[in-house]
């Protein structure tokens, strides 16, 4: 009879949990955007004979239902805990958790993808830097994973051939190897960028290759202690938010970051955007195309080229001590043909700054 009675229990218990999320999921208003993964949800497709005979309804609903379930984020971390602590698994969503920090597995290195990548800084250099450019050197920006991989298990691409790559292929800049002046609290525990703080000698280095001073001066101050990386929501762990630190003085105060896409004018922090999905935008205010930086203290006539991805957001305002003025360059959104409509680079000096996670997958870098 006790038998009995527990698998009644147990069956009416199922029988809620199913039917009750169930209802919930109908009933409850469909969410727009999901704040932990920085993505918008899927929406109800339309119903129509020509969706349904296509099989498109079909496959969108599954996805609609995936991203409309209740409680969706908490099975999200239930399911990640599970698979690294009770099932024993080394990642969840192609990212690994070791020491505190979350990094993503980026392996094997992808030649075609290095040389693409090559292939855009050759032109650049051909289209818009020969025989004007001042001095112009290279970096690779490593990975989280180049710290953390090897000593935790985890795989990691071949750091060495990716920088012999670039040694071979861009004989016209210097390059500059910056592996040795990171480590793995140089960048945020569950985000891919690297912390402001934490990369002055960074700065110091790509300054010293461009005949330029760094900044003696700078103050530490906290712009929020509420920031969850992109790493939070795609590993779905429960980790707590960090904190953003930023470099600032007088001098980088006083200078205005001019956007083309937007027409508008910031400072080079932009606490505006700490209230956004992507608080990292408070440097620069976020991802553009296109940004130039006035400097009133800096050296008269004297301009600094940034090709970057979003590592460039933090790290330029550490090297715009000497510069008047400041050109940053995003070619993942604008194409190179448009750039010599904006940008004179005659006596420039010129850094080309990447993360190797662009470069191991440069294909969104325009031609």
């Amino acid at each position: 009879m006790k038998k009995k009675t527990e698998y009644i229990c147990t069956v009416i218990v199922t029988a809620v949990l199913i039917f009750g999320l169930g209802i919930w999921a109908v009933l409850k208003p469909a969410d727009d955007f999901s704040e932990s993964e920085r993505r918008p949800l899927e929406q109800l497709p339309e119903l129509s004979v020509k969706t349904i005979l296509n099989g498109s309804f079909m496959d969108n609903f599954e996805d609609y239902t995936n991203d409309q379930f209740p409680l969706r984020d908490t099975f999200r971390s239930v399911k990640a805990l599970a698979q690294y602590y009770l099932f024993g698994l080394s990642d969840n969503n192609d990212l690994y958790f070791a020491e505190g920090q979350i990094a993503k597995l980026d392996f094997p290195l992808d030649e075609k993808s290095v040389n693409y990548a090559a292939d855009r800084f050759e032109e650049l250099y051909k289209n818009y830097l020969e025989g004007k450019a001042n001095k112009i050197i290279f970096t690779v920006i490593p990975d989280k994973g180049f710290y953390l991989g090897k000593e935790n298990g985890y795989p990691v691409m071949d750091y060495n051939r990716m920088a012999e790559i670039f040694a071979q292929r861009l004989d016209f800049a210097q390059q500059v190897d910056i592996t040795g002046l990171l480590d793995k609290n140089s960048y945020y525990a569950a985000d891919t960028h690297w912390q402001q703080q934490n990369i002055f000698a960074v700065a110091e280095e790509l300054l010293s290759a461009l005949d330029a001073r760094p900044f003696e001066d700078l103050a530490e101050a906290l712009a929020t202690d509420k920031f969850r990386g992109v790493y939070y929501g795609q590993s779905a762990l429960p980790l707590p938010a960090e904190s953003i630190f930023y470099l600032t003085n007088e001098e980088l105060e006083a200078m205005t970051v001019y956007n083309y896409e937007t027409g508008k004018t910031t400072g080079v922090y932009d606490l505006d955007k700490l209230e956004s999905k992507d608080p990292y935008e408070f440097y620069l205010s976020g991802a553009a195309s296109l940004l130039e930086v006035t400097n009133p203290a800096g050296e008269s006539g004297r301009h600094l080229v940034i090709f970057r991805d979003s590592f460039g957001s933090s790290i330029a305002p550490l090297l715009m001590r000497d510069y008047e003025k400041i050109t940053l360059i995003d070619t993942r959104y604008i194409s190179p043909a448009l750039i010599g409509e904006y940008v004179d680079f005659e006596n420039a000096d010129v850094l080309m700054a990447y993360s190797s996670l662009i470069l191991n997958d440069a294909y969104i870098l325009k031609k």
